[in-house]
């Protein structure tokens, strides 16, 4: 498999996430870097919760399972706009973000592009596309497995979801306890 073009977020994991798939394939490849790609901020959206939510808040230094039902409805709010503290960025901003980041991807030209981002970004890059309210980006967000791929069918004008949150890298028997989440 070969690549037209690769973009990937700025932070390290996007890096060495593009570094092991070249590697694998016994290639390389020059990568482009798009900061809109990133994740959201999470450790700012449980700590811009107010007092009244001190429980909810609680669950930030609990068990996974615990933590990601509270982040779930921490991202609730923040896409309500009913976060008391400051964010580095309001939902709004987020969306524009990852619209900024999409609108790049497509209108820059090449017919296979890979894109290495995290779990907030392609959440919300899959609920843009499908025109679905907020709470869906919300869900995909929550079900993003570590390197799932999801698939898209795009030109300049259009972009249409083909697959999502993939992992037939990993449907074998020894494989399946690297299937994580996050």
């Amino acid at each position: 498999m070969a690549f037209d073009r690769v973009v990937t977020g700025s932070l390290r994991r996007h890096r060495q996430t593009a570094d092991a798939i070249f590697r694998g394939m016994g290639s390389s490849a020059a990568c482009e870097e798009d900061p809109r790609l990133n994740e959201y901020d999470f450790h700012a959206l449980y700590g811009a919760l107010g007092e009244d939510r001190k429980e909810l808040k609680a669950q930030a230094g609990g068990s996974m399972r615990d933590f990601y039902k509270g982040l779930k409805q921490a991202l609730r709010l923040w896409s309500e706009d009913a976060l008391a503290g400051p964010l580095p960025e309001s939902w709004g901003q987020f969306q524009q973000r990852v619209a900024a980041a999409r609108e790049n991807i497509q209108g820059r030209g090449g017919r296979r592009v890979l894109v290495i981002s995290s779990g907030g970004p392609m959440g919300a890059f899959a609920q843009q596309v499908m025109q679905a309210p907020a709470s869906t980006a919300i869900e995909l967000n929550m079900q993003i497995r570590n390197t799932g791929i999801c698939q898209y069918f795009f030109n300049a004008e259009t972009c249409h979801l083909a697959s999502f949150n993939g992992i037939p890298h990993l449907d074998l028997p020894q494989r399946r306890d690297c299937v994580t989440y996050g």
